[in-house]
């Protein structure tokens, strides 16, 4: 990947840790009868917690890893590309405020559907688009939404559902990382292009 991609986001990790942010992994959050989870991927994890945070009945989010082959895998393992595993954002929320379908829509407005090979600038496996489902319920919510984006965009969908496994929280500096570091963050999501990828894709339906 280019200096203009993933480099970018390298130089923001980088910066970050050396600004004396800790690396120790965190554990998921807990839930209660009262909450809900949910578990979806879609690009860089900083991004998409950033989309489901301002939902409301959203209760927390954390950015981790998930689908892969080995235990408490680092963000270098990762973005590597060498174990099998997604970036991903674990959600918590209240079903009373927020149901599942609905966290289903506001997840594919801020995916690119279409694309295989990652999201945006950031490419490979460990970037692509996912749902990972808990319930046969979910499932079929996931498949009809999926469905009826398809319809929407009149294109194949190459975002992933499958079965939800182990999840791994991702390293402290990543948790809430475009709150922490705004001006790293943005300067990385613009350069990443992913608001205008977004409004392109989405402004056909």
């Amino acid at each position: 990947m280019q200096w203009s991609t993933r480099g970018i986001r390298a130089a923001a990790v980088m910066l970050t840790i050396l600004a004396g942010a800790t690396t120790s992994v965190m554990a998921a959050p807990a839930t209660d009868s009262k909450r809900a989870t949910a578990v979806f991927a879609g690009g860089c994890f900083w991004c998409l917690e950033q989309a489901l945070d301002a939902v409301k009945g959203v209760v927390s989010t954390t950015s981790g890893y998930t689908g892969g082959r080995i235990a408490q895998p680092t963000y270098e393992e990762v973005s590597a590309g060498n174990t099998g595993h997604i970036e991903a954002v674990q959600v918590v929320y209240d079903p009373s405020q927020v149901g599942y379908a609905d966290l289903l829509k506001v997840f594919w407005r801020n995916v690119d559907p279409v694309d295989g090979g990652g999201q945006f600038c950031d490419r490979g496996s460990q970037y692509q688009s996912a749902i990972f489902v808990q319930s046969t319920q979910e499932r079929r919510l996931a498949e009809r939404s999926r469905d009826e984006v398809a319809g929407d965009l009149n294109a194949k969908v190459a975002t992933v559902i499958t079965p939800a496994g182990e999840f791994y929280a991702a390293e402290d500096y990543h948790q809430d990382y475009y709150q922490k570091n705004p001006a790293r963050y943005n300067f990385y999501k613009w350069n990443c292009g992913r608001e205008q990828r977004l409004k392109k894709v989405w402004e056909r339906s």
